[in-house]
């Protein structure tokens, strides 16, 4: 009977960290970033800067460019989008399949059936005038979207993201006012595409190595999963319940040399708010939704990472008028060091020059 491995939580965590790129060994360009990391969450919130800019920011610091990302992404076709994220065009092939299975919703099927005209029609005039904005496209749809929430009736667009679920259409690029849509033939280059359960095993090994540390097992997550099945190596985290796999790459690779990091609340070392309590200790939730009075950390308050741990809160906000990062609050979870409170000090001056703004601490 071969025992299973047991990490302390310092050593989860270190793991963790490690597969997200956050120490001091700084990856060297974007692609790179991208490939690791597997996906970069896309959120419309820049209290401070949009999600994936920051998130490629704290990973590679001041020579990354947004504009380098905009260009690998519209014109070098090195990233395409899909459902909800930024992912290398190095892994297309492990998603063709799932495209290619349909929409995974009967509602959406059923609805697409009974709109083959209007889904032929939008087809047809991405062919001649693409890419386009959902705006640009006329609704000829014979039975409307109905829902609860915000696509109600929006029948262009939802017919757009099902088509672009299923790799019949692609996100062109994105501008301030949102996506244009093209055939997906003008972007997604011709490759072949693994059989479906190679696909799938692909999905997972790439999704360990970003995370370092997963379960075999999670809830169901939009987008991206956050569980791995039996991919990597069994073990158990002391005082954890339960069991988790490992990317074998990352579990004895020792120690590393630490740095402080500014982190997204949308970034993958903290997005899973379950592990994010079971390996590090860290209470965190995202009150943007929250009334400002409710809030103890801020309206997009930034985790701090120094080292392995996670230490803090950042509340903070993006003033361009006044060409301002002002510093509402650094939320302590224990008291800073003087050495950590300068490390921290030393991160905010550096996102205020690379959001070539100055900084105004209270």
């Amino acid at each position: 009977m071969t025992s299973v491995r047991i990490l302390s939580r310092a050593e989860a965590a270190r793991i963790a960290v490690q597969a997200q790129l956050l120490t001091a060994q700084r990856p060297g360009d974007i692609v790179e970033t991208v490939q690791s990391l597997t996906v970069l969450p896309i959120d419309p919130t820049a209290a401070i800067a949009p999600t994936a800019d920051l998130i490629l920011w704290s990973r590679i610091g001041w020579p990354y460019e947004p504009s380098d990302f905009r260009r690998l992404f519209h014109d070098d076709r090195e990233i395409f989008e899909w459902h909800g994220f930024y992912r290398p065009m190095s892994d297309l092939p492990l998603f063709l399949p799932e495209m290619r299975r349909g929409p995974r919703s009967a509602s959406a099927r059923d609805w697409v059936a009974s709109n083959e005209r209007f889904r032929r029609d939008i087809l047809d005039r991405l062919r001649v005038d693409g890419p386009l904005r959902p705006t640009d496209i006329e609704d000829t749809a014979d039975v409307p979207w109905r829902s609860t929430g915000w696509t109600n009736d929006r029948n262009v667009l939802q017919m757009l993201e099902i088509l672009t679920g299923v790799g019949e259409v692609a996100v062109d690029h994105r501008d301030a006012k949102g996506r244009w849509f093209d055939l997906a033939e003008r972007i997604y280059p011709e490759v072949a595409s693994p059989p479906d359960d190679d696909a799938a095993r692909g999905r997972a090994e790439r999704r360990l190595s970003a995370l370092g540390i997963a379960r075999r097992k999670a809830t169901a997550q939009p987008g991206e999963p956050i569980d791995v099945g039996d991919i990597g190596v069994e073990v158990i985290v002391d005082g954890v319940d339960g069991r988790w796999r490992v990317d074998p790459i990352l579990l004895d690779a020792g120690a590393s040399d630490p740095r402080t990091a500014l982190l997204s609340p949308h970034d993958r070392l903290v997005f899973d708010r379950v592990r994010l309590r079971e390996i590090f200790g860290f209470e965190y939730v995202l009150e943007m939704y929250k009334p400002a009075a409710s809030r103890r950390w801020g309206y997009f308050a930034l985790p701090i990472l120094h080292g392995d741990r996670l230490i803090g809160k950042l509340d903070a906000t993006l003033d361009r008028r006044a060409g301002t990062l002002r510093i509402n609050a650094v939320h302590e979870d224990e008291p800073f060091a003087g050495s950590t409170a300068d490390a921290v000090d030393a991160e905010i001056d550096d996102l205020a020059r690379w959001l070539g703004v100055d900084v105004a601490r209270p």
